[in-house]
């Protein structure tokens, strides 16, 4: 270009400033709002001094959490149909194992509810999750360090 002269050349350089602060603001945005996805289902599993089972292929999970509420998995479902949900699920599977894991301050009755609608569906073996009991507090920060 000619000092001086006409400027109505193109401008070859990509400027990538805005896409810069797009993908600042994004970022921004993503580590705010991971923490706040919840992971699974929040409750507390009675504690017993079984060991516990290795199991080589997944299982299907049945939570009743402290508000009786019930999931499949991480999915949450009426309680009046929980047994037709789990008779088409298991329509597919060859493995009718499955275990159940129920917040230790929800009533006797309701587990009993849930167990017998979980045998209605064609589970022949289920399982019951507990959490073990630990010999001391400092066994216990040992096992929630690894």
């Amino acid at each position: 270009m000619i000092p001086g002269g006409n400027n109505d050349g193109l401008m070859s350089d990509i400027n990538v400033t805005p896409f810069v602060d797009v993908m600042l603001v994004l970022l921004i945005i993503f580590m705010v709002t991971a923490p706040m996805m919840m992971q699974g289902i929040d409750i507390s599993l009675p504690e017993a001094t079984s060991k516990p089972l290795i199991s080589e292929t997944e299982q299907l999970l049945i939570t009743i959490d402290r508000d009786n509420q019930v999931y499949i998995n991480d999915y949450k479902v009426a309680l009046d149909f929980l047994q037709e949900k789990l008779s088409k699920i298991l329509e597919s599977r060859a493995n009718r194992e499955d275990y159940l894991r129920a917040d230790k301050d929800i009533s006797y009755g309701m587990v009993v509810h849930v167990m017998s609608e979980i045998k209605g569906a064609g589970v022949e073996k289920l399982g019951m999750v507990t959490e073990p009991i630990f010999q001391n507090k400092k066994e216990k920060k040992q096992k929630a360090r690894s």
